[in-house]
């Protein structure tokens, strides 16, 4: 059984690491392919690239775990979700694909930033890159807590001679080979392995619920109305005003979150935005739609069988061990990895772009060449993973709670600073900074004082992300208008 999954696995990583090889010969030269692939992706490379660094462990393991306690009512978070990144596409894709060649060929949000705002240039790019280095430390942390999941669940044991807990194993063996083939090849290598990994991802999540209802044993018919949670099936169980407040507004998180909005800046003309857009949403909608009923008829499928599941957000690598061959189950398990590496690629690459861009070149070495800034990011790219592994050392966490606190971060943060600063042209730079601020500290704010929702979107408290968006766009606009005769006064 291991070795067919193994041998899968492996044949997975050798591809990965054969498409950063090949980017490696195309982009890497200057900081702009390194960064942004030239600006040159095809509108099918950069949808599915954004879709599968958008969903990460979480559409596998954490939507699923949700709808597997709680049932259908968790499918808000689903709902809330597409519905944002509809109007991520519409309104925030084409303005920023057009504004920031415009504005200096910006090739990272913070600089598009400091280029919008050149009044508070150097603080907007310090505070927007220590954002991004600390919500990304977070968010890479969660798709590792995934792979390292992933192998305690699959290999548990299989390696006892290594020195270390297949949890540990398991978040090493990911780390290392997205750091071989995102350092090496660069923003390129991500997206062409982002568009593979979607194009995996979306195979396993309309195979497997298939599988799961109809193959032996299986859940379809009445056994998913037997499952032993109220209301399992309805949408609005146990459903309050504040719980689908939380759980829809997830969608507010995609106009602020740089690893998926930094896809727009790289596709190949402003025409092609549309055509990404829709091929993404596509997407988009055939992936939820497969987490939903992974969730919901693995619960069934377990009652029926009278098994046992330790830890929900498991679900998908137990389906998978049970009812396929080997192979098969390395396919599925691949997938997994596939929704985490390329999150985790992403991040990693946007988060060492601002450690370049805005803290390297901006202090250190104003002067610094393309290759020595391409090599600086290498490095970088190691360092965050490495913040990240820390983080991910405890193998309690887990992978929705931490997802849910990175995303508000970043969507509080700069959703309503990109939002405003692409539509509205009386913002200043005092209220961009201002709007940052704000949107970090309050997320942070309301997450250490316990106010937040304890399984995000529908139980406990409100969910971060809205508090702290709804303060930061105040700020933006209270602080826009009373520094407006400021801003004109330094323009003349």
């Amino acid at each position: 059984m291991q070795t067919g999954i193994l041998i899968s696995l492996a044949l997975y990583f050798i591809l990965m690491l054969a498409i950063g090889a090949y980017a490696w010969s195309k982009s890497t030269d200057s900081s702009e392919g390194y960064l942004l692939a030239g600006r040159n992706l095809p509108p099918a490379v950069a949808a599915l690239s954004a879709g599968a660094s958008d969903m990460s462990g979480w559409l596998l393991l954490g939507l699923p775990g949700a709808l597997y306690v709680s049932g259908l009512v968790e499918a808000w978070i689903g709902i809330g979700l597409f519905a944002g990144a509809l109007v991520n596409g519409i309104v925030v894709a084409p303005r920023l694909r057009k504004q920031t060649e415009e504005l200096g060929n910006a090739l990272t949000i913070p600089e598009f930033l400091a280029n919008r705002f050149p009044d508070k240039a150097v603080a907007l790019r310090i505070v927007s890159a220590l954002i991004v280095v600390l919500f990304f430390s977070v968010y890479t942390a969660s798709g590792l807590v995934a792979g390292g999941k992933l192998f305690e669940t699959s290999f548990a044991g299989a390696f006892p001679d290594l020195g270390m807990s297949d949890y540990m194993l398991g978040i090493w063996i990911t780390a290392l080979v997205v750091l071989a083939y995102t350092m090496v090849g660069g923003f390129l290598a991500v997206s062409l392995t982002d568009f593979v990994q979607g194009l995996i991802m979306v195979t396993a999540l309309v195979v497997m619920p298939l599988v799961v209802m109809f193959g032996p044993g299986g859940s379809a018919g009445g056994s998913l109305a037997e499952v032993p949670v109220p209301g399992f099936l309805s949408l609005t169980q146990g459903l309050t005003a504040l719980g689908f407040i939380s759980a829809v507004t997830w969608g507010l998180g995609y106009f602020g979150q740089p690893h998926i909005i930094v896809r727009f800046m790289a596709v190949r003309s402003i025409r092609e935005v549309a055509t990404a857009r829709n091929i993404g949403m596509a997407w988009m909608g055939v992936a939820l739609v497969g987490a939903l009923g992974i969730g919901l008829a693995g619960r069934a499928y377990v009652e029926r069988n009278g098994l046992v599941v330790d830890d929900p957000e498991t679900i998908f690598i137990v389906l998978a061990n049970l009812l396929f061959h080997p192979l098969v189950t390395g396919f599925l398990l691949a997938a997994l990895l596939a929704a985490v590496m390329s999150t985790i690629s992403s991040q990693l690459l946007v988060a060492s772009s601002s450690l370049t861009e805005d803290f390297y070149k901006l202090f250190l070495r104003k002067q610094a060449g393309e290759r020595e800034s391409v090599n600086v990011g290498r490095i970088c790219v190691a360092l965050v993973a490495l913040v990240a592994i820390a983080i991910a050392r405890d193998p309690g966490s887990g992978v929705l709670a931490l997802v849910s606190n990175a995303w508000a971060g970043f969507g509080a943060a700069f959703g309503p600073l990109i939002l405003l600063s692409l539509t509205w042209n009386r913002m200043t730079g005092a209220g961009a900074v201002a709007g940052l601020v704000t949107g970090a500290t309050v997320v942070a704010a309301w997450i250490a004082l316990g106010w937040n929702a304890a399984l995000p979107g529908l139980d406990g408290g409100l969910y971060e992300i809205v508090p702290g968006f709804i303060a930061a766009w105040l700020a933006i606009v209270v602080v826009s208008k009373a520094t407006a005769q400021d801003a004109v006064l330094q323009g003349s």
